[in-house]
């Protein structure tokens, strides 16, 4: 503004200047030269500088197709911070928004929020970022040309340093957790007889009581990748007996006993020391990635910020200059990923695993990108649910990389995951055959054996697994089976491995040890009906049980097929029978219709057929059955079992260190998540009606977002 109003002055000393209209409706003050016919050179300087100014507010004021006040401009320059003294002298390369070398109408259009940067012009800063931060360090002679996939380190570290394994994606529909509380979220689509192999079920490897993929908090939800279809399977089963005499309670528990992993030093073996001694970082790019690795590390430089779409475009942009470069493609299916998990989008993801098939087979990728791309690929297919796709996967990478163990692992789990124990049993045996102490290796084939009922054969795999402290040993699964396995061998040592697994934080105590829990809800083992706050449920059932009785007994004819055997492997002996009329929180319409009675006094009560964790059925034991000791798997219920017809001895059912018995038209209301076990020594048939109920202190959004079991 100072030239312009010393432009002023210097017009009043001389001729009145005539008012000029211009074209934004701004009257401008001209003169005309006095003597000599002409400017003076201090005229010509200040006709420059109006003239410059005029120019640059034209531009600008031409984005908004319309012209706008000085007033607004000059507010939107000081917003963008122009230098005036260098916009007088042309010198606009600052404000070069698009890259073309100039300031003009796209320049202003990008300045002020019109239109978007382009890919060329944030790989070009990215890359001078990086080039001032981190350059790039000079190669060495061994760094030469992708080689025929020869053996690797097996404990190579992927160039991404994000833990992506365990963030769940969803479609735009699913429950998104916005209240810290626990949110459930929609799994894809597979095949019932599939989604049966894995689930619930006591010879799968997934959703296992003591399994690390079923562990909940408030704060948040593990999803299980391969759950896609409701499985009509019975979730772990309860007790039902009557009362002990006295049952002695858990020996003292020895402080000494729980032995340490290996952390130190000196307590490991030395091939596990040189093995520490060997990891690297993996070399992912070949002789011609080299050339171009700092626009490589520009576009990385914006996916590790989290400019996850920028980064997507900036490598899309790079495959298409470099359409046979890995890396390049490497890189984009990383920033897919990356975006996938922003937009909560499995069609996105669906991209990405795409893509990294794409980089894996690409000539001349590095034989550590191609182990890291298809490692991705195999965890993100798991990830969906697409279990058998993973397992093609981690085939093809056993097969480039046939002396990798740890490779040889994970194709044993994903072989578990779609309940095929069988060939996982042989991947483990191969692995042990050449790496005897591999711990992972151990405790995953302990686990198939204890599958197997093969009891005393599984326990010291279990234990030495345990024991090794090596990588994926330490979780609530095997220590939940091991002390399983030695409870049913008569061996008092299985409290102490309880004891270390609460140690560890996989269980909530000796006595509870479930897996699917939410942390701070009331804990103990029995319950009065006026603890659990559903008075009206209890006198319903109570009321109605000889209703309830005759329904069960009309339906209990052996030819009729209703009641099922309990298959999940908690029966030391005898017979054991169900039927469900309720699974996670759906109803079984044609059980419903053979007791249509039963079925119409649960309806009114959601917390009951509602609960998604957790069943409705009638339960019969006959004479000699004893189930043994065992835990539910969520603490996110409680158990009702109402006495239908009960033997006047020999039931009784013990939870933690207390032995009760049933009565015919009365309600026992107990947590299963704590021990329980189960006698029927009378000389008949033990009848109750079970029904589980959400736990009284989970809030509604909770109930609603848990998932089912």
């Amino acid at each position: 503004m100072a030239p312009r109003k010393n432009f002023r002055n210097q017009a009043k000393k001389e001729v009145k200047p005539a008012a000029v209209v211009n074209k934004n409706g701004v009257k401008v003050e001209a003169s005309v030269a006095a003597s000599g016919g002409g400017f003076s050179g201090t005229k010509i300087f200040t006709w420059f500088m109006v003239l410059a100014l005029l120019g640059v507010w034209s531009s600008v004021a031409v984005v908004w197709f319309d012209l706008v006040d000085y007033d607004n401009v000059i507010e939107r320059a000081k917003e963008f911070r122009f230098n005036f003294s260098e916009v007088l002298q042309g010198k606009l390369s600052a404000y070069d928004a698009d890259g073309d070398g100039d300031f003009d109408v796209e320049d202003a259009k990008v300045l002020l929020g019109l239109k978007e940067r382009p890919v060329s012009v944030l790989l070009r800063e990215a890359k001078e970022e990086y080039a001032v931060k981190e350059p790039d360090a000079a190669p060495t002679p061994d760094d030469d040309a992708a080689v025929p996939l020869p053996p690797i380190s097996d404990d190579f570290i992927p160039d991404d340093s994000r833990d992506e394994a365990t963030h769940p994606y969803g479609d735009e529909n699913n429950a998104i957790d916005t209240k810290g509380e626990l949110v459930e979220k929609a799994q894809p689509q597979q095949t019932v007889e599939e989604s049966k192999q894995y689930n619930n079920q006591p010879g799968s490897y997934n959703n296992q009581p003591g399994s690390p993929e079923t562990k909940e908090t408030e704060a948040e939800s593990v999803p299980e990748p391969e759950a896609d279809v409701e499985p009509e399977v019975e979730s772990v089963p309860e007790p039902e007996a009557d009362v002990e005499p006295e049952v002695e309670s858990v020996p003292e528990l020895e402080a000494e006993f729980v032995p340490e992993l290996k952390e130190n030093a000196e307590d490991q073996p030395k091939d596990k020391l040189k093995e520490k001694a060997k990891k690297k970082k993996p070399k992912l790019l070949n002789k011609f990635e080299k050339t171009i690795k700092t626009e490589i590390d520009a576009a990385e430089k914006l996916r590790k910020k989290g400019k996850v779409e920028e980064a997507v475009r900036a490598f899309e942009t790079l495959v298409l200059q470099y359409p046979q470069s890995p890396r390049c493609r490497y890189g984009k299916a990383l920033a897919e990923d990356g975006l996938a998990e922003k937009m909560l989008s499995n069609d996105m993801l669906q991209k990405a695993i795409g893509t990294y098939k794409e980089a894996s087979e690409l000539p001349n990728a590095t034989p550590d990108l191609i182990k890291a791309t298809l490692k991705k690929r195999a965890e993100r297919q798991q990830f969906l649910g697409r279990m058998r796709g993973a397992l093609a996967t981690l085939e093809k990478l056993v097969q480039i990389f046939p002396e990798d163990m740890a490779l040889k692992n994970d194709l044993g789990v994903a072989h578990l995951l779609i309940g095929d124990n069988n060939s996982a049993k042989r991947v483990y045996e191969e692995v042990l055959a050449t790496a005897p102490s591999d711990g992972f290796a151990k405790v995953h084939y302990g686990f198939i054996l204890k599958s197997e009922n093969k009891i005393a054969e599984s326990i010291p795999f279990l234990r030495d697994g345990l024991e090794s402290g090596d990588p994926g040993t330490d979780d609530g699964r095997f220590y939940f089976h091991l002390g399983d396995a030695l409870q049913r061998m008569g061996d008092d040592s299985a409290y102490k491995w309880y004891e270390r697994g609460h140690q560890r934080g996989h269980f909530a105590s000796v006595w509870q040890r479930s897996l699917y829990n939410v942390d701070g809800l009331k804990a103990q083992p029995w319950w009065t009906p006026k603890d659990t706050g559903y008075m009206d449920l209890v006198k319903t059932l109570e009321r109605n049980w000889r209703i309830i009785r005759d329904e069960a007994q009309s339906v209990m004819d052996r030819t009729t097929g209703l009641f099922v055997p309990e298959e999940e492997n908690l029966r030391e002996k005898g017979e054991w029978g169900q039927f469900t009329l309720w699974q996670q929180g759906k109803k079984a319409g044609e059980s419903c219709r053979s007791v249509p009675k039963t079925c119409g006094l649960l309806e009114r009560y959601p917390e009951a057929t509602g609960c998604k964790r957790g069943q409705i059925k009638f339960s019969v034991m006959q004479p000699g059955t004893h189930v043994w000791p065992h835990t539910g798997p969520t603490n996110c219920r409680l158990r009702m079992h109402l006495g239908l017809v009960i033997p006047k001895t020999g039931c009784k059912i013990r939870c933690t260190n207390d032995t009760r018995a049933w009565e015919e038209g009365k309600v026992l209301i107990f947590d299963d998540s704590f021990e329980h076990e189960v006698w029927q020594d009378a000389d008949s048939y033990r009848l109750i009606f079970i029904v589980d109920v959400w736990h009284p202190e989970l809030t509604q959004y909770q109930r609603q977002t848990l998932s089912p079991i």
